[in-house]
């Protein structure tokens, strides 16, 4: 029986410790409030004011400006190659030398003709005078006349057919000289000395003009109509990025100007074909090599830029938290525009120098209390509002 006193008593001491019972009557929660959540630690970055280049973005190819493969026009022998292989060349200088000895011998079997002929029409030319003027006195006929002016007139036909014969020769001559068409670059050289070409099938080597240059590439055709239009005022420029020579080293930037639009778009890519021209003197870009092109369109002048961490998505469209000056955020939809280098255009929403939220945006909600550190700061910085506070 006393036992079962003492465990009544037990319990119902444990009960009112249980229940938190303080002396002056009230529990503890009561004395501690409700209390508040923390601030929510995020990063956070200012909202920056540029002027932003448009700018279109596409991979391109190197193309020489001008391509001939070289032909013989005649068949025979090489006899000489007056360059190295891959060398650059002048326009004008001679490339191959083929053997000019059969080209000269008929050359000069044609001007024999012509000078046999030449000698022969005189002594026809007499004849044919003499024949008329015996022809007026009514001592030759008239059938002796007109043999007389025939031959005359055959023999300046055949004199007419020589003549054509040595200029032909004369050119078969030239063409035993290959000499290059233009200023460029030569490539593999195919055949060597004392190798016999039939023209003109066999081909010889390839010479690539690379001062100027090409660089074709495409843009999607809803691009189209901004760069035409943009065309009738000023040349627009195109820049290239090169890879560097060295690891480690920043891509070489080249500059041009586009000089071709193709007149139709690919139906099956819905893409146009562009070409920029590069004057490329120190020879950095290279037939057959890819290359990133940028197509400088305008230029937005004061556009507000933030980093594109920051830009949100949501069913009702894009939106950013901005730092109000008590640590509070407020949700704050946007219209964006085209994203460069890591930055996001703001067309509206959002004005130059206030501080927007670019990571930790999960955990907040409209009016959320943060604690910010702005990028490269070890310790909490205290938000802008955009008026300087």
């Amino acid at each position: 029986m006393l036992n079962s006193t003492r465990i009544c008593v037990l319990a119902a001491l444990a009960i009112i410790t249980g229940n938190g019972c303080s002396p002056d009557g009230h529990s503890s929660a009561t004395q501690t409030g409700a209390g508040t959540k923390p601030a929510v630690p995020v990063m956070a970055a200012l909202a920056e004011v540029r002027d932003v280049p448009v700018e279109l973005r596409n991979i391109g190819n190197v193309e020489a400006y001008s391509t001939v493969n070289m032909r013989s026009q005649i068949t025979g022998q090489i006899t000489k190659v007056h360059f190295q292989e891959g060398q650059e060349v002048q326009k004008g200088d001679l490339l191959f030398t083929i053997d000019p000895r059969p080209s000269q011998g008929a050359l000069r079997q044609a001007e024999a003709d012509l000078k046999r002929d030449q000698a022969q029409l005189v002594s026809v030319k007499l004849d044919f005078e003499r024949a008329k003027k015996l022809f007026e006195s009514n001592i030759a006929s008239r059938d002796d006349l007109d043999k007389a002016e025939a031959t005359f007139h055959a023999l300046e036909a055949s004199i007419m057919a020589d003549e054509a014969a040595v200029s032909r020769a004369r050119l078969q001559v030239e063409f035993t000289s290959i000499r290059s068409p233009f200023t460029g670059r030569t490539g593999n050289l195919t055949v060597k000395e004392g190798n016999v070409v039939k023209a003109p099938d066999d081909f010889l080597v390839t010479v690539n003009q690379v001062h100027p240059i090409y660089v074709t590439f495409s843009v999607p055709e809803q691009d189209l109509p901004g760069i035409r239009r943009r065309m009738k005022n000023a040349t627009l420029p195109v820049e290239v990025e090169v890879p560097a020579a060295l690891k480690g080293d920043g891509p070489e930037v080249v500059r041009g100007e586009l000089s071709f639009v193709d007149n139709v778009v690919d139906m099956t890519t819905g893409r146009i074909k562009l070409k920029a021209t590069f004057e490329n003197a120190d020879n950095s870009l290279w037939p057959g090599q890819f290359v990133q092109t940028v197509l400088v369109l305008n230029t937005l002048p004061r556009a507000t830029l933030v980093p594109s961490e920051a830009v949100q998505a949501s069913q009702s469209g894009d939106f950013v938290f901005v730092v109000q000056s008590d640590s509070s955020v407020q949700k704050r939809p946007i219209v964006a525009g085209f994203t460069r280098s890591g930055m996001t255009v703001i067309e509206s929403g959002v004005q130059p120098g206030e501080t927007v939220v670019t990571d930790g945006q999960l955990r907040l909600a409209e009016g959320s209390k943060v604690t910010v550190q702005m990028p490269g700061r070890v310790s909490a910085a205290q938000p802008t509002n955009g008026k300087g506070q």
